[in-house]
């Protein structure tokens, strides 16, 4: 992985999961860890309203971390509710943590490649709904990552497993000055809860 990236690895294996969020995240470690003793894919959609921040931000920390842990056959992807587009901060703060962005599409709803090592496959982010063609249409985790996704979906067709998984949305900080150190709080927030899910994986594999 790139250096400044492993540098913001090492804050988020440092930070602190309180009980209660471990219970939350469960859930979420329990199937993944079925997929893994299985030997089978794990397909994760990690859902919110907009698809433009905190699914986003899990879908990439959750694909880092299942890398940085050797976790085989994971694949992550996002969506929404409805298709907006991904917010300028959460690009600038991925950035900033060590991921390499490249826009290679440019329009109202730009398309990313998002890098987090030179070795692997880029992330595609763009806001879609959860049911775009994209995304794996059955068998999949549903990840709701904002109780407004949790509370209008009731129902995700296709999804084998419904998790809630929610974060406080970093928009209420948007265009004030407080709004670059909220980014950067969530995004380590959500980055240090997936390091922590992957790393209470057990993967036969790797078992000598």
């Amino acid at each position: 992985m790139y250096p400044p990236l492993s540098e913001t690895i090492e804050l988020l294996k440092n930070q602190k999961i309180s009980e209660a969020r471990k219970a939350v995240l469960a859930p979420l470690i329990n199937f993944i860890q079925q997929k893994v003793a299985e030997q089978k894919e794990a397909a994760l959609i990690f859902i919110c309203t907009h698809n433009s921040r905190r699914s986003h931000l899990s879908q990439l920390w959750a694909q880092i971390a299942s890398a940085y842990y050797s976790i085989p056959d994971i694949i992550c992807y996002s969506g929404g509710t409805e298709e907006t587009a991904v917010f300028p901060a959460v690009v600038k703060t991925l950035q900033e943590q060590g991921l390499m962005i490249n826009k290679i599409s440019g329009m109202e709803n730009p398309v990313y490649a998002i890098r987090y090592s030179e070795n692997k496959h880029p992330v595609i982010a763009f806001s879609k709904r959860y049911d775009h063609p994209f995304n794996p249409a059955h068998g999949f985790a549903a990840i709701m990552t904002c109780s407004q996704a949790d509370s209008g979906c009731p129902f995700v067709a296709g999804a084998e497993k419904r998790i809630p998984v929610t974060f406080e949305d970093p928009k209420i900080f948007d265009h004030t000055p407080e709004q670059s150190r909220a980014y950067h709080e969530r995004s380590l927030q959500i980055g240090s809860e997936m390091f922590y899910v992957f790393s209470k994986i057990k993967n036969k594999s790797t078992v000598k």
